[in-house]
């Protein structure tokens, strides 16, 4: 008797639980991620593998009705707290005092389930240093002393040609960059007016992707910079415009359901460009199919490969769908902290890069510039090309646009590694070559 009482009790659960995964179609949640310093410091490196505490990612079968979804959440005493509509991932919170090992796994071996995972943790690839303004020997290398009195002097030419290219094209205000990061600076007078608009924040679930880190102000400044404006520095594209998404948080972390949020929200909403100076150690198919999603709609993805001096991270390691950067110095040697693999796809400068640095963070006494090193400060000098690519030539295919990017890079390593290798890809970036035609096999 007791059990006739319950199943209509049970039925209606599953029910309910149905109802409630469909009414998360279009609204996103952003992942509990916390609060952490304004000031940012110095980053440890997180123990490997890191996610989201509590959290797991779940896709389902196309075929698996809601009905059976809510009974194989309820079986594990878990809760679906959000759904990325475009992916139909469904961000699951677990119960039952399970770990989120056990929970995945348990997941994994329900027949109705696509895949399971961790909600990993990705994260920038750099901390600022020193916030003196000098010289941007990665635009154009001359020899000059790289900061400040007593620093060591970068090679000539050791550089991506930016002021040859700039002859060519300076780039158009139609064509998008997403710094997908910690937000920008929005109030930046070397920014303010490259942006399209104050972004979205998917850490505090608002429209203003404001920085408080610091991070992804110095990677919007490398990309696009306001350039020829009398302050500051220069941009690698000139003329195109910065959409900030903030998906990390003030200690530079998020989840991989944030960032895979910001990706797909850039992608409709204008992006040619996306600039992901961001990274994970451990392979996630959520992040893999938002890159997807992003170059299936015909975007280029600048990805940093990661600063470990071990294999390249994710998603930089996603091929085609991402362009991986390694990083270079001043003397065209290659970082010795950069990744390294047969994912790499072409290098940039990377050690002590000068980008603006957001204002209400710089101490006082100080310009709001910042040098920063990592494959985070490399990548965005590639979006920059890719961007002026797209201006100049808007025809071109994303394959298109990363094969002039790959074929006109200069070979800095043949002495030792003739051809593409493992440690700086095809080379160098060299905007000379990649946008003035005569200068191509040169």
């Amino acid at each position: 008797m007791s059990i006739h009482r319950s199943t209509p009790r049970m039925i209606g659960f599953f029910i309910a639980a149905a109802a409630a995964l469909l009414s998360l179609g279009a609204h996103h949640r952003a992942g509990q991620i916390g609060r952490a310093s304004f000031v940012p410091a110095p980053l440890a490196e997180p123990s490997s593998p890191g996610w989201a505490p509590g959290q797991v990612l779940v896709k389902f079968k196309p075929t698996v009705s809601s009905l059976m979804k809510a009974a194989a959440l309820v079986a594990l005493e878990s809760q679906a707290v959000a759904r990325l509509p475009h992916l139909d991932v469904f961000v699951v919170r677990i119960g039952g005092g399970a770990t989120v090992e056990e929970t995945v796994e348990a997941f994994r071996r329900n027949p109705d389930v696509e895949y399971a995972e961790p909600n990993f943790m990705c994260r920038i690839s750099v901390t600022p240093n020193d916030t003196l303004f000098k010289y941007q020997y990665a635009l154009s290398n001359a020899g000059q002393v790289i900061g400040v009195p007593g620093s060591p002097q970068g090679k000539p030419s050791a550089d991506i040609k930016a002021p040859q290219a700039w002859e060519e094209t300076k780039g158009l205000a139609s064509v998008i960059i997403a710094v997908i990061d910690t937000g920008v600076d929005l109030n930046h007078f070397d920014l303010k007016n490259k942006l399209v608009s104050s972004g979205r924040d998917f850490v505090n679930s608002d429209l203003s992707a404001s920085d408080d880190h610091g991070h992804g102000t110095l990677v919007a400044g490398i990309a696009a910079a306001e350039t020829n404006n009398d302050e500051g520095v220069a941009g690698v594209a000139w003329n195109a415009r910065i959409l900030p998404v903030k998906v990390l948080d003030a200690s530079g972390n998020g989840p991989t359901d944030t960032v895979a949020q910001g990706i797909i929200w850039a992608t409709d909403n204008g992006a040619a460009v996306i600039n992901l100076s961001l990274g994970a150690d451990e392979p996630s198919q959520t992040l893999r199919d938002a890159v997807k999603y992003a170059y299936d709609k015909g975007v280029f993805i600048a990805a940093a490969a990661g600063n470990t001096n071990t294999a390249v991270s994710y998603p930089a390691a996603y091929h085609p769908y991402c362009f991986a950067v390694a990083a270079t110095d001043y003397n065209d040697q290659r970082a010795s902290w950069s990744n390294f693999g047969s994912d790499i796809d072409v290098a940039a400068p990377g050690e002590r890069i000068l980008a603006p640095y957001p204002m209400a963070l710089t101490p006082p006494g100080f310009i709001p510039y910042a040098y920063g090193q990592g494959t985070s400060m490399a990548a965005p000098h590639v979006a920059g090309l890719a961007a002026l690519l797209k201006g100049l030539k808007p025809w071109l295919k994303v394959a298109d646009i990363q094969a002039v990017i790959r074929y006109s890079a200069d070979d800095v390593n043949v002495s030792i590694y003739p051809g593409k290798d493992e440690f700086v890809g095809y080379g160098r970036i060299n905007l000379e070559k990649a946008l003035v035609p005569i200068k191509i096999g040169s």
